[in-house]
C-alpha cells in the first residue's frame, strides 16, 4: 500500500481528468459509494470459489459480530447502492466511480494491495450496442491520452450460465483424463473453477487446451447474434480487435461479452482495462432482473504505460506560473497583491513567498518552482506601488509597472 507524492498525483489527476471529460461526452454520471461492505455481498457477487473471495480480501469481523471486508472491486458495490437506491427498476443508468481497490495478494509492478480502478456500469439495456458504446469509450480514451497505438482489443463470449454449465461438463471430462499433466494451480481450479484454467499461464497447460473443447461451440443462437452484432459495430467503427476464445475473464458473475485491452509494453502484467456482461448480477444480489455491462481500468497500470510511452505533456506537473518575491517588510503587502491577482486572474497559478529570507535566496526559490516569472516586491515597490516582472525562462529585460497594470500584461500573455 504505497503513498502518493505530489510529483506523481500530476499524472494521476491528468488522468484522471481526461477519464471523466470521456465519460461525460458520453452522459455518464459519476457514483460513490463505501469501501467497506458486507462480506456475503461480495461471495455472492463474485463467486466463493474464486481466488479473490478464498485469497485475497481484507475480510474482519466487527464488534457486532458482522463480516465486513474491503472492496476487491467495484462493481458489485455498484448494483447494490443502485438496488438499495431504486435506480435500477424500469430505468437505464449510465455511471462511472473511482477509488481504492484491495487485494491481497503478491505486490508486483502495477500491482499493489492496495490499487485503484476507475469503474463504469451500464444498467437496463440488454442490447450489443450498449456493449459497443463502452468500447468505443475505451478507443476514444485511449486516443486522447496517446496510448492507442500501444494497446490492443481482445473480445470473447462466454454466452449464458446455462451455456456455461454445458461447455464446463465438457471442459472438466477433458481435462480429468489429463489431470497428471496440469499444473498444480490448474488441477485446484479443475475442481472448483475450471474455466479459470484456460486463462492459465503455464505454456505446458496451455499447449494441452489446444485440443481441448472450444466454448464457442457452445454458445446458443442468441448469444452468438449478440456477439457478431457488437462486432459488426467495431467493424463500422474501425476499431481493431482480436477474438480470444480462452479469455474467460476471473469472476463469477460475467455472461455474453467480455473484453480485455492489453499491452505488452508492461511485461506480463499487460491487462490495462477489462470487463464485460453481467446480466444476471442484479438478481444475484437480491433486485428485479436487470442487464448490466461494464468494465474498469486500473490507474496505477495506466499511469505505469504512460510514463513508458513519455506521452504525459510537458505541462503537467507544472504547478506555478508566478512565484511573488516578497524582500523586506512587505509581507502584507505581498499577501493581499497576491490574492488580488488571483481574483483579477482566474486561471492564474501564483506562489506566494512566505517565511522571508534574501533576495538571491528568493529568486533561486522562484527558479526551482518553474514559476516562468518572477514577481519582485521590495519596501521601495510597495511604497510606489509598482512591481518588477523578471523573466526566468526567456531573455526578456526585467521591467517596473504599476501593481494596478500588472493584471492587464498577465491576461494578455495568457
Amino acid at each position: 500500500m504505497n503513498d502518493l507524492l505530489p510529483k506523481q498525483s500530476a499524472t494521476w489527476q491528468y488522468l484522471e481528468r481526461a477519464i471523466a471529460d470521456v465519460l461525460a461526452r458520453y452522459s455518464y454520471r459519476e457514483i460513490r459509494f463505501p469501501i467497506l461492505e458486507q462480506t456475503e455481498l461480495f461471495k455472492r457477487a463474485v463467486g466463493e470459489v474464486t481466488d479473490i473471495v478464498e485469497k485475497e480480501m481484507y475480510s474482519f469481523d466487527d464488534r457486532n459480530g458482522d463480516s465486513l471486508s474491503l472492496r476487491p472491486e467495484g462493481t458489485a458495490g455498484c448494483v447494490r447502492a443502485c438496488t438499495e437506491n431504486g435506480l435500477l427498476h424500469n430505468q437505464t443508468q449510465r455511471l462511472w466511480y473511482t477509488g481504492p481497490m484491495f487485494r491481497h495478494e503478491r505486490p508486483q509492478k502495477g500491482r499493489l494491495r492496495q490499487f485503484h480502478q476507475i469503474g463504469v456500469e451500464a444498467f437496463g439495456i440488454d442490447g450489443p450496442d450498449i456493449d459497443a458504446e463502452l468500447l468505443l469509450i475505451t478507443a476514444r480514451l485511449w486516443k486522447t491520452l496517446k496510448i492507442d497505438h500501444a494497446v490492443t482489443l481482445q473480445i470473447n463470449s462466454l454466452g449464458t450460465s446455462e451455456d456455461r454449465a454445458t461447455y464446463r461438463a465438457a471442459l472438466v471430462d477433458y481435462l480429468r483424463a489429463r489431470h497428471d499433466q496440469l499444473d498444480a494451480d490448474s488441477q485446484r481450479r479443475l475442481e472448483s473453477n475450471p474455466m479459470r484454467i484456460l486463462d492459465s499461464k503455464n505454456p505446458e497447460t496451455q499447449a494441452l487446451l489446444n485440443d481441448a473443447p472450444s466454448l464457442k461451440d457452445f454458445i446458443n443462437g442468441e448469444s452468438r447474434d449478440h456477439f457478431e452484432q457488437l462486432c459488426a459495430v467495431l467493424d463500422a467503427a474501425n476499431i481493431a480487435y482480436e477474438i480470444n476464445p480462452r479469455l474467460v475473464r476471473g469472476l463469477d458473475y460475467y455472461s455474453k461479452t467480455v473484453f480485455e485491452w492489453v499491452t505488452t509494453n508492461l511485461g506480463a502484467q499487460g491487462t490495462v482495462c477489462a470487463g464485460g456482461r453481467y446480466d444476471g448480477l442484479v438478481e444475484q444480489l437480491g433486485g428485479k432482473p436487470c442487464p448490466g455491462v461494464g468494465f474498469a481500468m486500473g490507474i496505477e497500470r495506466l499511469v505505469l504505460l504512460l510514463d513508458e510511452l513519455g506521452v504525459v505533456p510537458d505541462s503537467v506537473g507544472q504547478t506555478v506560473d508566478l512565484y511573488l518575491v516578497a524582500v523586506g517588510n512587505v509581507e502584507q503587502q505581498a499577501l493581499v497583491l497576491a490574492d488580488n491577482l488571483r481574483s483579477d486572474c482566474a486561471n492564474i497559478r501564483l506562489e506566494c513567498h512566505c517565511g522571508g529570507g534574501s533576495f538571491k535566496s528568493q529568486i533561486k526559490k522562484a527558479d526551482k518552482s518553474g514559476a516562468s516569472i518572477a514577481l519582485i516586491l521590495g519596501e521601495d515597490e510597495a511604497a510606489a506601488g509598482t512591481i518588477g516582472v523578471k523573466y526566468l525562462r526567456e531573455d526578456t529585460p526585467q521591467e517596473t509597472l504599476a501593481q494596478a497594470d500588472l493584471a492587464k500584461l498577465l491576461l494578455a500573455q495568457n
